[in-house]
């Protein structure tokens, strides 16, 4: 299963060059990197990064992740896949621009 990481460009270019992240602001404060599947991500976009133009969609492999993947209640009671250890570039599937356009994050088919 793919799950998805959005990072703004330094966080992006931060794992970029040190070939793994501990993640965002957020991530740090809460001791895990945070992730949403796609029925999630437009919601977590819309949350989180509402009108930030300049944003990358990461695409995860959930199986490359292992047991330091966990599935934890957050928003509403929804499980939301929460990794305990950094992001490794080696994680990442690929990773895209997220553009915004009319206020709205363009995801790609299959994100809803």
């Amino acid at each position: 299963m793919i799950i998805y990481k959005i990072f703004r460009a330094p966080e992006w270019a931060d794992l970029r060059a040190n070939g793994q992240s501990d993640g965002a602001p957020v991530d740090l404060a809460d001791g895990f990197v945070h992730f949403s599947t796609p029925a999630q991500a437009a919601e977590t976009a819309a949350k989180h990064f509402a009108g930030e133009d300049g944003l990358m969609l990461l695409g995860v492999e959930t199986d490359r992740l292992g047991d330091d993947l966990r599935w934890e209640p957050s928003r509403g009671g929804a499980l939301f896949p929460h990794l305990y250890r950094e992001l490794r570039l080696s994680d990442v599937s690929w990773a895209q621009p997220l553009p915004l356009a009319d206020g709205q994050h363009q995801f790609p088919p299959g994100v809803e």
